[in-house]
Protein backbone atom coordinates (compact mmCIF):
# COMPACT_ATOMS: atom_id res chain seq x y z
CA UNK A 1 0.00 0.00 0.00
CA UNK A 2 0.84 3.63 -0.64
CA UNK A 3 -0.18 7.08 0.85
CA UNK A 4 -0.10 10.55 -1.29
CA UNK A 5 -1.02 13.82 -0.57
CA UNK A 6 -2.09 16.12 -3.24
CA UNK A 7 -1.02 19.25 -2.47
CA UNK A 8 -3.87 21.48 -4.27
CA UNK A 9 -6.26 19.71 -1.74
CA UNK A 10 -4.52 19.99 1.52
CA UNK A 11 -5.81 22.63 3.54
CA UNK A 12 -3.66 21.93 6.82
CA UNK A 13 -6.15 20.19 8.81
CA UNK A 14 -3.22 18.32 10.33
CA UNK A 15 -5.86 15.33 11.26
CA UNK A 16 -3.93 13.27 8.64
CA UNK A 17 -0.46 13.73 10.79
CA UNK A 18 -2.48 13.16 14.18
CA UNK A 19 -4.02 9.68 12.71
CA UNK A 20 -0.21 8.84 11.34
CA UNK A 21 2.55 10.94 12.78
CA UNK A 22 4.84 8.84 11.15
CA UNK A 23 3.53 8.94 7.56
CA UNK A 24 3.08 12.68 7.24
CA UNK A 25 4.99 15.57 8.25
CA UNK A 26 3.65 19.24 8.40
CA UNK A 27 4.49 22.52 7.12
CA UNK A 28 5.54 25.04 9.82
CA UNK A 29 4.70 27.83 7.73
CA UNK A 30 1.26 26.53 7.04
CA UNK A 31 0.06 22.93 8.32
CA UNK A 32 0.09 21.13 5.25
CA UNK A 33 1.08 17.71 5.23
CA UNK A 34 3.15 15.81 3.06
CA UNK A 35 3.78 11.99 2.87
CA UNK A 36 7.01 11.35 4.42
CA UNK A 37 7.07 7.55 3.42
CA UNK A 38 5.22 6.40 0.34
CA UNK A 39 5.11 2.69 1.30
CA UNK A 40 3.35 1.77 3.98
CA UNK A 41 4.63 -0.97 6.29
CA UNK A 42 1.80 -3.69 7.47
CA UNK A 43 2.03 -2.21 11.03
CA UNK A 44 1.15 1.60 10.19
CA UNK A 45 -1.72 0.21 7.54
CA UNK A 46 -4.46 0.88 9.98
CA UNK A 47 -3.13 4.63 10.74
CA UNK A 48 -3.08 5.28 7.03
CA UNK A 49 -6.44 4.26 6.82
CA UNK A 50 -7.52 6.51 9.91
CA UNK A 51 -5.82 9.20 7.99
CA UNK A 52 -7.27 8.51 4.52
CA UNK A 53 -10.70 8.65 6.43
CA UNK A 54 -10.10 11.71 8.51
CA UNK A 55 -8.73 14.20 5.86
CA UNK A 56 -11.89 16.57 5.06
CA UNK A 57 -10.59 17.43 1.54
CA UNK A 58 -9.83 13.98 0.32
CA UNK A 59 -6.39 15.55 0.09
CA UNK A 60 -4.68 12.00 1.20
CA UNK A 61 -4.75 9.46 -0.93
CA UNK A 62 -3.89 4.78 -0.23
CA UNK A 63 -3.11 2.60 -3.38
Amino acid sequence: MKVDVDPRRCQGHTLCAMAAPALFELSEIDGHATAVRSDIPADLADSAREAFRSCPEQAVSLH
